[in-house]
């Protein structure tokens, strides 16, 4: 297997509320999705909305509510920009798990949970910083 990811797939219990969530964050849906699908493009890979139900048909095991202990993580160029983001999340509907702040590894950040309980982690990492397109590697691009 080569070291990538195409698609990160969401469980939701209500496909539109969780649509409407990322439609409020400013993200544009990905067109020609089949029902019961929403995907928004990203750089690189793609963000798919499936209502858990079908995840669990599909997969064939019970899957609970929420990320557990994994999270989705958005890195921003400035603190500013997370403060921005993170505002924009809770208006949108958001949970703020952890409000924006000095990191113990030298970043800012913050956590909030969509309205599914999948966590999110919004950065400004000074040692890792976008590229030009927003691409993100782990030691810069």
């Amino acid at each position: 297997m080569k070291q990538r990811v195409h698609l990160i797939t969401l469980g939701t219990d209500n496909l539109e509320r969780a649509a409407d969530f990322y439609d409020s964050l400013g993200w544009k849906r990905a067109e020609n999705c089949p029902p019961g699908l929403v995907a928004y493009d990203l750089y690189g890979a793609t963000l798919g909305l499936y209502g858990r139900e079908s995840l669990m048909k599909d997969i064939g095991i019970e899957l609970p509510p929420g990320s557990g202990s994994m999270t989705l993580s958005c890195n921003s160029r400035t603190k500013e920009d997370v403060d921005a983001v993170m505002a924009s999340a809770e208006e949108a509907g958001a949970k703020i798990l952890k409000p924006p702040q000095d990191m113990f590894w030298g970043g800012y950040g913050g956590y909030f949970a969509d309205p599914d309980a999948h966590i999110w982690e919004v950065t400004f990492n000074p040692f890792a910083q976008p590229g030009e397109n927003d691409e993100f590697q782990w030691n810069g691009v």
